[in-house]
């Protein structure tokens, strides 16, 4: 395992994962990992080659080329594979289904641990999912597991589609939000849970700003060598 600086951040989905994320990576200049959006991107890559078979799947995993790229602070990442922009087909609740049935594989999950840990590079590596703490990079300097009640994951979840154009019913999301969460925590490879020397914070009723302080607090605590960088955004 490489001796480059991970700070991992799991959790559900609408917690604020990738939000968060995309900031403090484009906050310290440091490389950034939306293991979700891999799966996705398998999704869609199997659809496209017509794949069903497991061995397929993971052959498949070996010619995935995936980058991330953030414009600027306030921004998401743009997902790229194979050089086009995939960001917003990728956040389809059509797509995300599809990945949840890739998910549970084991034999996926393995293939794909090499390629999300080819992201863990100098200065750093900011990565957002659900197993990075636990499974991925369980050597991590510092380990986040965000939270939140599904009502508020739901509103937020909601807002995001209606932004993108996307027509959706929000008691429709709540449900299929408590789905997803059954699965992914009761799943027999990479169950969704704090890694046990995680921190957890409720993001619920917390701002982007607010859950930000929070976890540069920590780098502080963590990470020294960005110490003045952090305490200059905490003024």
């Amino acid at each position: 395992m490489s001796n480059v600086t991970v700070i991992t951040v799991d959790g559900p989905s609408g917690t604020g994962k990738g939000t968060i994320c995309s900031r403090l990576a484009y906050f310290l200049k440091w490389n950034f990992l939306d293991s979700g959006a891999l799966y996705r991107v398998l999704a869609i890559a199997a659809e496209r080659n017509q794949i069903k078979r497991e061995d397929e799947l993971v052959q498949l995993v070996d010619q995935l080329d995936v980058k991330f790229n953030i414009n600027d602070i306030e921004s998401m990442a743009e997902v790229f594979f194979d050089g086009e922009v995939v960001t917003d087909v990728i956040r389809s609740e059509t797509c995300g289904k599809a990945a949840s049935v890739i998910a549970p594989i084991a034999a996926v999950r393995k293939a794909l641990l090499t390629q999300q840990r080819a992201f863990c590079k100098e200065p750093g590596l900011i990565a957002d999912g659900r197993d990075m703490g636990t499974v991925v990079f369980p050597n991590a300097k510092l380990k986040i597991f965000l939270t939140a009640n599904i009502e508020e994951r739901a509103k937020r979840r909601f807002k995001q589609l209606k932004q993108g154009g996307i027509s959706v019913n929000l008691r429709h999301l709540y449900t299929e939000i408590a789905e997803r969460d059954k699965r992914d925590s009761t799943r027999n490879v990479s169950p969704l849970k704090p890694a046990e020397d995680a921190i957890v914070i409720d993001t619920s009723t917390l701002d982007v700003k607010g859950v930000m302080e929070e976890i540069l607090k920590l780098v502080v605590d963590r990470v020294p060598n960005l110490s003045r960088q952090v305490v200059d955004y905490l003024r």
